[in-house]
């Protein structure tokens, strides 16, 4: 199929999605039905699904109504087509540039919606605020992140290092937030700030405990003169290069990685207590496999599923020394970083447009300067970060 044609089956798709009249829908349809995509699959499911309907339920949805069973098997039904459609390259290849791709972000999801099985929230249930015994366990942690000499010592005049462990997007924007962080009085100035994420070292490129993306890790902190016993608080952006196959297959080998990734920062930062958690931005605009969507959306549910892990007791995962060797520090979400391309988020309005990106990948600007407002908001003022961030007691 032409590059042109898959524009135009997405382009229905998203027409579908925003609740184009019967008409215009049926008038469009007729023209990509002429065609078969790279798999041969025009998927009769699309056209026989009740896409009106959809988008009746969507703007249901946005009214605050609660969805019937039935409705709600109607909308986990329409974002499985979304999925499906999304995931299909075109015979070159590649896709198409999108300025929205039909899903809600996770922190607008609710405990009724379903995203192929998951529910909604951060910490699921439709909750994004930390459940009362990961808050209580991230006190305790907050207690211990003090001010620490290079041996690791509690020492009024010493420092909290606070590193980036991710790859050329998420150096891109810590680095800007670095700089924004620390030009602002609020931020304490014994927090030192280091960038350690790298370029091309995505979270698979960290397991290797003796890779080249600790070892540069280490010049850094050498260089910003913060040794690896003052190192105690983290943020991971978690993404995997060139991703294959359902959320199963691929978020799942990203938790295998991610997981090495936590012992190894463990190990190497003995005094490391908190890792805050993120996920990638928007994905659509990408035309190649480097991590378009859905997969950048669906790294969300990695984030969600190691903290609840965690949470049940996963001895990988053990950050309690009296529950056995610690091999991981606590988990917390850290900002949210996605939203629907153009499409803004209710919450606070956050979009994604193209122009944040220069490549269709990696931020520009402006793309930076939307991740470091939505970092100086969280660690400034989330309750699980503004004690050592800020330095307020």
């Amino acid at each position: 199929m032409s590059r042109c044609g898959w524009a135009t089956k997405w382009m229905l798709v998203l027409l579908w999605a925003a609740g184009f009249c019967e008409f215009e829908i049926d008038l469009l349809a007729s023209g990509v039905a002429k065609g078969q995509d790279s798999t041969g699959v025009r998927s009769q499911q699309q056209d026989e699904f009740d896409w009106p309907r959809f988008r009746q339920l969507q703007q249901k949805r946005q009214r605050g109504e609660t969805l019937s069973p039935e409705e709600a098997a109607i909308f986990r039904r329409a974002q499985q087509l979304m999925h499906e459609q999304a995931l299909r390259l075109d015979p070159n290849g590649e896709r198409e540039p999108r300025s929205s791709i039909g899903l809600i972000p996770l922190t607008e999801m609710t405990a009724e919606d379903r995203y192929l099985g998951e529910d909604g929230g951060l910490y699921g249930a439709g909750k994004n605020e930390p459940p009362d015994v990961l808050r209580e366990a991230a006190r305790n942690e907050l207690t211990q992140i003090v001010p620490r000499d290079a041996l690791g010592r509690p020492d009024p005049l010493g420092s909290i290092g606070f590193v980036s462990i991710s790859m050329s997007n998420a150096t891109q924007e810590f680095s800007y937030f670095k700089r924004v962080a620390d030009a602002d009085p609020a931020k304490s100035p014994r927090v030192k700030i280091v960038d350690c994420a790298q370029g091309g070292q995505a979270m698979a490129e960290w397991v290797d405990p003796h890779g080249r993306a600790w070892r540069e890790a280490d010049r850094r902190l050498r260089a910003a003169q913060i040794s690896p016993q003052q190192v105690q608080v983290a943020w991971i952006k978690l993404a995997n290069k060139n991703p294959i196959g359902d959320l199963t297959e691929h978020g799942k080998k990203m938790q295998s990685d991610t997981t090495a990734v936590l012992h190894n920062a463990r190990q190497r930062f003995p005094n490391l207590r908190i890792a805050y958690l993120s996920s990638r931005t928007y994905g659509g605009y990408s035309v190649g496999t480097l991590n378009p969507e859905p997969f950048a959306y669906e790294g969300a549910f990695v984030v969600r599923w190691l903290i609840q892990a965690q949470l049940a007791g996963d001895d990988a995962l053990n950050y309690d020394p009296e529950r056995g060797v610690v091999r991981a520090p606590l988990l917390v979400w850290g900002p949210y970083l996605w939203a629907d391309g153009e499409t803004p988020r209710t919450s606070d309005g956050l979009t994604w447009l193209e122009e944040d990106f220069s490549d269709a990948v990696h931020p520009t600007e402006s793309g930076r300067r939307k991740v470091c407002n939505l970092m100086m908001d969280f660690f400034k003022n989330n309750p699980l970060a503004a004690h050592w961030f800020t330095g307020r007691r």
